[in-house]
């Protein structure tokens, strides 16, 4: 089995798919692959459940006025850390 990267979002990488696809479709042997990341689905997820939680909690705690500002002149001070 050979694998072939292809940067569809290029121009030379959409004319590649469309001449292979024009040549090979349907031909027994040869098939295209769509990478994992192409296959999720919109039930599935990259994201972990903590990361998830994580996000929204934030969400939440921003929402709620629950945030900490950063001087970025005096970090450390802004965190009390001085």
């Amino acid at each position: 089995m050979t694998t072939i990267k292809i940067n569809e979002r290029t121009k030379t990488g959409k004319a590649f798919m469309a001449m292979f696809e024009a040549f090979f479709k349907g031909v027994d042997g040869i098939e295209i692959v769509e990478p994992a990341y192409e296959q999720l689905n919109e039930k599935s997820s990259i994201y972990t459940s903590e990361f998830v939680e994580k996000v929204k909690k934030a969400e939440e705690n921003i929402k709620n006025g629950e945030t900490t500002t950063l001087n970025p002149d005096d970090i450390w001070g802004s965190l009390g850390l001085k």
